[in-house]
């Protein structure tokens, strides 16, 4: 072994073993470094045997095949402690062309698959199929040379090592490190934030927009679905804008768990790969919310119908404001400074604008959107109070008994 293995890559591999990432490790060299190097960084154990499929180099071309599939069919499958599956370049090369199938089975059962004399084009044919044979699988290549490009720009997500070998494959991947230790801070902590970031972000945007969606066609649907809109031009674009940006993007800063428990428990990896924080089912779930949050002020703010139809637009639009400020409060796992931080502003900035949209020439038109002397009396607030408290408290009490009968492993953790 001429490579010296960099610090800590034994206790990265084990780490991501935990968390249920099934590593493969393709290689330019021998098979004995190969096999010397996988023990080394703990890829496989040091009592684990090998399964290797080899086929002659030169021969007949159907009996090289036949001899590829024999070898494929008589890998020991779903037996206790299996063999790590070794390939050299020669039966990688007839089994990615010919037995594809056949290959990827005995692969994915195996538990560590070893390619050894792999070349650059190999190793990006490996990945594409992967990708091919296993659509819901997520891959990730790791490299730190320039054999390494194709590897890297053929996954889902490409790593590129800075090392002895230049910094072709750090410029060449999405994520560069300087050392491969640092894999399992980014996976277990950054990758587990950006999943679950992304997902409650992107729900809530969809939530956002259909809410005040169903308010509007609800309206119309209770006045003969005439062309006429319930909110000004003006109040559409600050909600979808400074009133609700801030709270909504703050929970980019959401964390559900602590670093160190990410890092000391990997297990915890294992619940995201089930991928069921952004699904069509969690999708019905916010269409669901916003539908009824919709239909309950809109319907109520017409049941409480004052004198005049400013108050509806005032009750209304102020239930809605503080609805998505509560929905988002619900959602926060963890509270941030600035989270709190952007809650506050945008009640602030909502309570400047009534003042300022009660008068017809901040409101652009002859008329003013807000009748603040009717916002400061008790019968504004009362109103106000019940819409919101119908809109979000089944919410609340729903993912409550959600959490109490079907808790989150994290939340065994605090």
């Amino acid at each position: 072994v001429e490579d010296r293995l960099q610090a800590n890559v034994r206790a990265t591999l084990e780490t991501l073993r935990d968390a249920n990432v099934r590593t493969w490790m393709l290689t330019g060299d021998k098979l004995e470094t190969a096999w010397v190097i996988a023990q080394n960084a703990s890829l496989v154990t040091r009592r684990q045997r090998m399964y290797q499929v080899a086929v002659r180099s030169s021969g007949d071309e159907k009996e090289r095949r036949r001899e590829a599939r024999q070898a494929l069919q008589g890998y020991p499958q779903g037996k206790f402690n299996a063999p790590c599956l070794v390939l050299d370049g020669a039966a990688l090369s007839l089994c990615v062309s010919h037995h594809q199938q056949l290959f990827m089975e005995v692969a994915c059962a195996a538990p560590a698959v070893i390619c050894c004399r792999c070349t650059p084009t190999q190793k990006a044919e490996i990945v594409q199929l992967i990708r091919m044979t296993q659509p819901k699988a997520c891959t990730a290549a790791i490299g730190d040379g320039g054999n390494d490009v194709g590897m890297i720009q053929a996954a889902h997500v490409g790593i590129g090592i800075q090392g002895r070998e230049g910094r072709q494959a750090a410029l060449a991947a999405d994520f560069s490190l300087q050392q491969f230790s640092h894999l399992g801070r980014l996976v277990l902590w950054h990758g587990r934030n950006c999943y679950m970031r992304s997902a409650t972000l992107s729900q809530f945007v969809i939530h956002r927009g259909l809410i005040i969606s169903v308010i509007q066609a609800v309206f119309s649907s209770l006045f003969y679905f005439a062309p006429v809109a319930l909110y000004n031009g003006v109040l559409v674009a600050g909600y979808a804008t400074i009133f609700t940006y801030g709270p909504l993007f703050s929970l980019v800063l959401d964390e559900d768990v602590s670093e160190p428990n990410a890092l000391k428990f990997p297990e915890l990896y294992r619940e995201l790969q089930k991928r069921r924080y952004l699904s069509v089912k969690t999708f019905l779930v916010w269409t669901w919310k916003a539908v009824y949050q919709g239909c309950v002020i809109m319907l109520g703010g017409i049941v409480l119908f004052e004198q005049r139809f400013v108050h509806v637009v005032g009750i209304t639009f102020t239930a809605l404001i503080l609805t998505e400020l509560l929905m988002v409060a619900v959602e926060v796992k963890r509270w941030h400074p600035l989270m709190l931080l952007a809650q506050l502003l945008t009640l602030l900035v909502y309570l400047a604008c009534i003042v300022a949209l009660s008068s017809p020439d901040f409101a652009g038109g002859t008329m003013a959107i807000f009748d603040l002397r009717f916002m400061l009396s008790v019968p504004f607030a009362f109103r106000v109070t019940i819409l919101t408290a119908a809109s979000t408290l089944p919410i609340w009490c729903g993912k409550a008994c959600s959490h109490y009968c079907s808790p989150r492993v994290v939340s065994k953790l605090s």
